[in-house]
């Protein structure tokens, strides 16, 4: 299984991702420049943390222009899987490939510590190791990661069962629903605000790395294939 990391100009967790996806999981991974085009033959796409362009105006909102975009709407209308992770999923909204926003934090100050989250939707290619309402012990370190909507797009997410993971604490950082993590119509683009990647390993993971491996588990035995 071939997956691409794109690499936007203040990326700092893709590093992290590369380690776990080749070294922890076996995977062929590469590097992709945002301004490269998409390799066609990966099977799966990560948006890495970080702090793409300074998160000058907001998180992700220049990355959201960059070539590479227009590549990943292409291969996600093809139903290739996709994750985003905290600035990776800043961009994926940003970008209008997933709805809502992510404004700061309701404590208006970076937060980074260990949380919980609580699994929604299993039917992902990111979750279909996991199961319904479990737990997850998992970090998270982000200054912009309160998600927002209107009331009516958190309605269609709800109905749509398109809440990927909420907090396990209530109000944790002022997120609509406790909202930590949300996917496409298609279900095959996710965005998420902790650190999956951060926990995979028991080096990494002072409680359990099990749940958290789950999620690139997950992406392994739906193996990338595209969706036509």
């Amino acid at each position: 299984m071939k997956v691409g990391i794109v690499v936007f100009p203040g990326s700092n967790c893709d590093r992290d991702m590369f380690h776990v996806l080749a070294d922890v999981f076996g995977l062929d991974v590469r590097y992709v420049w945002h301004k490269e085009p998409v390799l066609p033959d990966v099977d799966s796409v990560m948006l890495p943390g970080g702090f793409s362009y300074g998160d000058r105006l907001r998180a992700g909102a220049i990355s959201a222009h960059s070539p590479i975009v227009g590549d990943l709407r292409r291969l996600a209308a093809q139903g290739m899987p996709i994750l985003g992770v905290c600035n990776g999923f800043q961009i994926l909204v940003e970008s209008g490939m997933l709805p809502g926003a992510l404004l700061i934090n309701s404590s208006l100050g970076f937060m980074c510590r260990w949380t919980r989250l609580v699994v929604g939707n299993t039917s992902t290619p990111f979750t279909r190791r996991l199961s319904p309402q479990q737990e997850i012990p998992i970090p998270i370190a982000n200054g912009e990661g309160r998600y927002y909507a209107d009331e009516e797009t958190l309605q269609r997410l709800r109905s749509e069962n398109r809440i990927v993971f909420r907090y396990a604490e209530p109000d944790l950082n002022g997120s609509a629903d406790n909202i930590a993590g949300i996917c496409n119509e298609g279900g095959n683009v996710v965005g998420m605000m902790p650190h999956p990647e951060r926990a995979a390993e028991d080096e990494t993971n002072h409680v359990d790395c099990g749940p958290a491996s789950l999620i690139f588990e997950s992406l392994v035995a739906t193996g990338g294939a595209i969706k036509t």
